[in-house]
């Protein structure tokens, strides 16, 4: 038999890394076909496009001649959504540098780690976290946005408004970002995203979330601009669809609406939680949505209840998707037409089928596809995985087998290619020697009228080695555990059931939004409601 010749496909190049558009060509296409449109909006006062990119260029250039920031240099960001911070991450863009944005809401020590763990040379913060900026020691130079804190923000791009840097030449896998993972177990990792990676994730959340969006849309930021929002909001510039952010510091359900009707914003993404404030508020009646086509939540399943809540306030409008930090969400999508009221027409508890571009397996310990129906973690290959952890080859090791990238969440798939999420890894207790998976349970109790909100979670038994504790938050006159649990005993198996109920008047929420069981674990041990059968450690 002839063995076929190898075919060389380099054509005398080497095939590392291919070169690819910067990222901050987004900012500048967008500022070349709609110079004088409105591109940014945060409370009453409004940017063009040509003013973001001239400011954001001159902030570029302050970063390069005022402070030799480089190619691979990182300069990390801790502030709250403004349109300094928005302009910054292109900035570094343009001039090779990594935007490495923190969660505003930490204490100055985790800044301080996330400092360390980058490698940042530099800081750009908000004015109002002088003790964050302090706890940085060792850094070359801060910046702060408004007076009092390092070299101020404004006066740097005014000093280089005339300058306008060209944006350096970047290849496929050079880090652009450095997105620090949520920290659910244990400190938060820096995941890589990469020029060539971000141009994927941009083109599919076009392509998969909201198609048919251009410069006649708006799209309003209702979450930090640090995580999934700026991913969203990058989406965005590509297209040149104005972003409206709000001019409150805190969640407002009623000025969200009043933006959304005053600026005709076409669409939102969020999480399942922020969604259930917003469609549960009364100012949802007070306001006309009707330019909203796309209501997009991750991060979280949302629950049936508040799935069919949120279709009767809003219409045929929620798309879903899937997916982790590490592939900026880009592992599936659950579009407005399998959404539905009628139980009958949904597959519910999906989060939808593999984005364009992405291959999604559930496998077994040993990396073994599963059959339709059977329960194993989810896995996902295509170009919107990261290039891995920053400066940790442990957490690499542990996450990707055979090229797959192993996202701690178990599932199963219907026939279809359909994917069911069952939890977190870590969340599944066993009790009595049984797989528990708390989101079966939470669903179930979501169906009584009168409670809001619930979250289920094993803690250590010395008779059945982990036993449920249900979270609730009431709704209306509320009811007793006892009641609760009563009501509960037909549909679900006995050996499923919480043994301890507690009521609180409000979930411990992430600074995204999220109920995360790692919060709800430490309120239960400060507030002293974990039951006496269940000891600590």
């Amino acid at each position: 038999m002839i063995q076929p010749a190898a075919i060389d496909l380099s054509g005398g190049l080497t095939p590392v890394s291919t070169r690819v558009m910067n990222l901050a060509h987004f900012l500048t296409e967008s500022a070349r076909r709609h110079p004088d449109e409105i591109g940014f909006v945060w409370g009453e006062r409004t940017w063009t496009w040509a003013e973001m990119e001239a400011r954001s260029a001159a902030f570029a250039a302050a970063l390069s001649k005022r402070f030799g920031l480089r190619k691979g240099d990182r300069l990390l960001v801790h502030s709250a959504n403004n349109n300094q911070m928005f302009e910054a991450m292109f900035a570094c863009w343009r001039i090779g540098a990594i935007w490495v944005p923190a969660n505003f809401r930490q204490s100055p020590d985790d800044l301080a780690f996330q400092a360390g763990s980058a490698q940042a040379r530099g800081l750009l913060c908000g004015a109002e976290f002088p003790k964050h900026a302090t706890a940085c020691d060792g850094l070359d130079f801060v910046i702060g946005i408004g007076e009092g804190l390092g070299e101020d923000y404004e006066s740097l791009v005014s000093a280089h408004m005339d300058d306008r840097p060209a944006p350096v030449d970047v290849f496929r896998d050079d880090p652009c970002w450095f997105f620090f993972t949520s920290g659910t177990t244990g400190r938060p990792k820096a995941a890589i995203l990469t020029h060539g990676q971000m141009a994927f994730v941009v083109t599919n959340h076009l392509c998969d979330l909201m198609p048919d969006t251009g410069p006649e849309d708006a799209s309003i930021v209702v979450a930090p601009l640090s995580h999934g929002a700026g991913i969203h909001q990058l989406a965005q510039v590509a297209h040149g669809v104005k972003t409206i952010l709000p001019a409150g510091p805190k969640f407002d359900p009623d000025e969200i609406w009043g933006l959304v009707a005053r600026w005709k914003v076409s669409n939102l993404f969020t999480v399942p939680t922020i969604v259930k404030l917003l469609v549960e508020h009364p100012s949802a009646q007070d306001h006309d949505h009707s330019s909203l086509r796309y209501m997009i939540y991750a991060g979280a399943p949302m629950y049936r209840a508040d799935q069919v809540r949120a279709l009767e306030v809003l219409g045929p409008k929620l798309v879903q998707y899937f997916g982790l930090g590490e592939v900026t969400g880009n592992i599936t999508v659950l579009p407005p037409a399998h959404h539905s009221i009628d139980d009958a027409k949904m597959r519910i508890g999906s989060c939808g089928f593999a984005r364009t571009g992405m291959q999604v397996q559930i496998q077994d310990a040993e990396g073994r596809e599963v059959a339709p129906g059977e329960t194993g973690e989810i896995a996902v290959i295509g170009p919107a995985v990261f290039a891995g952890y920053f400066d940790n080859p442990d957490a690499n090791a542990k996450s990707f087998r055979n090229g797959w990238f192993l996202t701690g969440d178990l599932g199963h798939m219907d026939p279809e290619g359909f994917i069911f999420l069952t939890g977190r890894a870590s969340d599944m207790y066993i009790s009595g020697g049984s797989n528990i998976y708390p989101r079966e349970i939470e669903e179930k109790i979501l169906q009584h009228p009168d409670v809001s909100e619930v979250a289920v979670l094993g803690v250590p038994d010395p008779v059945w080695g982990e036993i449920g504790v249900a979270v609730c938050v009431p709704r209306g006159d509320g009811i007793s555990g006892e009641a609760l649990i009563d009501w509960l005993g037909p549909k679900i198996a006995r050996y499923k059931m919480p043994r301890h109920v507690v009521f609180w008047e409000e979930m411990p929420k992430s600074a995204y939004g999220k109920i995360t069981k790692k919060l709800i674990r430490e309120h239960l041990m400060e507030r002293g409601d974990l039951p006496e059968a269940a000891p600590v450690g």
